[in-house]
């Protein structure tokens, strides 16, 4: 017998949403990998307004 609308037992949370949380795992790991990809391109590399110039500069030089 459900009371107001509520349950006797909790609704599952995370069993129906795990898909999404482990896409949004992987989509944030990809778009950081992306984004450290064209960030070191050999085009943007050594512009002067990109803040990780310096360290690449850095880095090249290993």
């Amino acid at each position: 017998m459900a009371f107001l609308g509520l349950r006797k037992w909790p609704t599952p949370v995370f069993k129906p949403l795990w898909p999404f949380f482990a896409a949004s795992g992987i989509t944030y790991f990809l778009v950081l990998k992306m984004q450290d990809l064209g960030v070191k391109s050999e085009g943007f590399a050594k512009d002067p307004r990109n803040p990780y110039a310096a360290q690449i500069a850095k880095e090249a030089h290993h």
